[in-house]
């Protein structure tokens, strides 16, 4: 099927994801996709669909997803954010647009049979990795001023041996024991390029950044790794769970409450406006919080 566009116009997005059912659409329509598609349609007064980069589960924030959508209509960079921004709920923003024009005669199964098109931006397909945080509190008492904002451990975790079991993770590995029985990815094999683990007081940020993640991925290694923190497990054990691809052998998931989808990458060469503030956002929480 082929279709003429004028242009692909490409949204960051951040919400708070705690007030939603995840991002992908669904029928009772209390998805982020859901309420986005609502907002264009009530600005364009036509129907829209969009692509985001990362589809995130219920519960789980963002503080820059990537959407794109084609249409014809012509506005302003402004008019696009105030007016979709007008019809959105407190919890979603969009934060910034950017305009792809002339993208010629485009077939509409493009990127299912080549995902490496190099000509035509898409949010998935070109990016290039998904980096995803996890803000822990780790204390005996629950802070009831992060609620929704912060995983909470109230039994001790030891930061060295939460490292020492993340390293195992980094590299191109099958993740089958960290894959939700629900998830449709093809293969269960992606690439962790980085794993990183930071502790501040009482608080511990955990880092990837990978090709691509599998359906609770994260939550299913951050389960594992609080088993390591509280020594009920060694950090070989992630080992052992890789080798055994056997989801009910690994920790439980861990609640979404922490969970944020940091940064999209892409090629310098569509210029997007990323917002760098934002990478700042987490050092902020550290001068109010730890």
């Amino acid at each position: 099927m082929i279709k003429k566009i004028n242009k692909r116009m490409v949204l960051g997005v951040q919400y708070d994801g705690s007030l939603w059912k995840g991002w992908q659409k669904q029928c009772h329509g209390k998805t982020i996709q859901n309420i986005i598609e609502d907002a264009l349609k009530k600005f364009l007064l036509i129907p829209i669909k969009i692509t985001c980069a990362s589809r995130t589960d219920s519960g789980v924030h963002a503080l820059e997803q990537i959407v794109h959508f084609d249409t014809v209509l012509k506005r302003s960079n402004i008019s696009w954010i105030r007016g979709i921004n007008n019809f959105l709920p407190y919890s979603i923003v969009i934060i910034w647009v950017y305009e792809i024009s002339t993208l010629s005669l485009i077939s509409l199964n493009i990127f299912k049979n080549n995902k490496e098109t190099k000509n035509i931006f898409h949010a998935r397909f070109s990016a290039i990795s998904r980096k995803y945080c996890y803000l822990l509190y780790n204390h005996p008492i629950r802070l009831p001023l992060l609620y929704k904002k912060f995983g909470w451990v109230y039994s001790p975790l030891n930061l060295q041996r939460m490292r020492l079991g993340a390293n195992y993770l980094i590299g191109i590995n099958d993740f089958t024991s960290f894959r939700s029985s629900e998830c449709q990815a093809k293969s269960p094999i992606c690439n962790i390029y980085k794993f990183n683990i930071e502790k501040h007081g009482n608080f511990f940020i955990l880092s990837l950044c990978a090709n691509s993640f599998l359906h609770h991925m994260v939550r299913n290694i951050i389960g594992s790794l609080i088993i390591i923190g509280n020594s009920k497990k060694e950090p070989e054990w992630i080992l052992e769970l890789l080798k055994n691809k056997n989801r009910n052998k690994a920790g439980p998931t861990f609640m979404a409450d922490g969970l944020y989808l940091v940064k999209i990458k892409y090629s310098s060469k569509w210029k997007l406006p990323q917002e760098s503030i934002f990478k700042k956002w987490f050092k902020n929480i550290s001068k109010n919080f730890f």
